[in-house]
């Protein structure tokens, strides 16, 4: 393989890098966010444990406040908290792949560096 063909490669594979960091980014700070969903939900879902079916519970729907079923509310708060630990799981799933490909590009383009420099330390010995 000539150093421009290498020159090439190792061109594309560090623009795939790039990639898979930005990607990788953009995961985590989705995955970030799911957090703080979760920690809301979670602190809703205790505050509507405590309560009984005396107090009255609202939704915020657009600029009103809309009166709502307790139970409703709980199995509402529930699911949404389910969902959110199944997007966290999905998002680390990801960010393990990312991380993985992340590993195997860093490896490849090392290798082609070393390759690189075993040409021009050949080509100065000339």
């Amino acid at each position: 393989m000539g150093p421009e063909v290498l020159q090439k490669k190792l061109e594309e594979e560090v623009d795939s890098y790039k990639k898979l960091q930005k990607d990788l980014s953009k995961t985590t700070s989705l995955r970030s966010q799911l957090d703080g969903q979760l920690n809301e939900n979670k602190v809703v879902k205790e505050e509507l444990d405590v309560i009984n079916e005396e107090n009255v519970v609202y939704k915020l729907i657009g600029p009103a406040l809309i009166r709502q079923d307790l139970e409703e509310a709980r199995q509402n708060v529930a699911k949404r908290v389910d969902y959110i630990q199944q997007e966290i799981k999905r998002h680390e799933g990801t960010m393990e792949r990312l991380e993985k490909e992340s590993e195997s590009k860093r490896d490849s383009i090392t290798k082609l560096q070393q390759q690189m420099q075993q040409i021009l330390v050949k080509q100065m010995a000339k």
